[in-house]
């Protein structure tokens, strides 16, 4: 987390904020855990619920109804969604399944992160990426997802890194 600190705040410095469903605010907690996190983490929520998500994250209703609100699209959405609600640089966020969900047909517990960057002039360029966690707890599912997401932050830092200094 550390690294992630430096890297955010490297010139030009950029915010954070995260968008958490599967995680529960796992991956917030992480990021707070870090000594001067106030220095470029703005916030997050914990929007559980589809008419959450909708209201707080402007994640589509009938694309996320369609896929019980668990796909990258929906994770993408999430992201971009923290960024804009927190006026922030960078968004990441967390979407799955923490078990088994026979019901919806879901066998294996799996999620989505998601990472928005806002770009000049207003757009976002967006990515997202899956996280299979077989024959996990549900509380393993989500110490693994929000590590995975942060993973996922910390590339995408490094890169800006290096673009910079070539």
């Amino acid at each position: 987390m550390d690294e992630i600190k430096g890297l955010m705040l490297a010139r030009p410095s950029l915010t954070l904020a995260v968008a958490e469903s599967l995680t529960s605010g796992r991956v917030q907690a992480m990021v707070g855990s870090v000594s001067g996190a106030s220095t470029f983490f703005l916030g997050g929520i914990t929007a559980y619920s589809l008419g959450e998500k909708v209201r707080h994250l402007g994640v589509d209703r009938a694309e996320a109804e369609a896929v019980n609100c668990v796909s990258s699209r929906v994770a993408e959405q999430m992201a971009r969604g923290a960024c804009r609600l927190f006026g922030s640089d960078l968004g990441v966020s967390t979407t799955g399944y923490a078990e088994s969900y026979p019901d919806g047909g879901v066998e294996t517990p799996f999620a989505w992160w998601g990472l928005a960057r806002r770009m000049p002039g207003g757009e976002f360029a967006v990515s997202s990426g899956r996280v299979d966690c077989p024959g996990l707890s549900r509380t393993q599912v989500q110490e693994r997802v929000a590590a995975e997401a942060l993973s996922a932050l910390r590339s995408l830092l490094r890169e800006r890194s290096v673009a910079r200094t070539t």
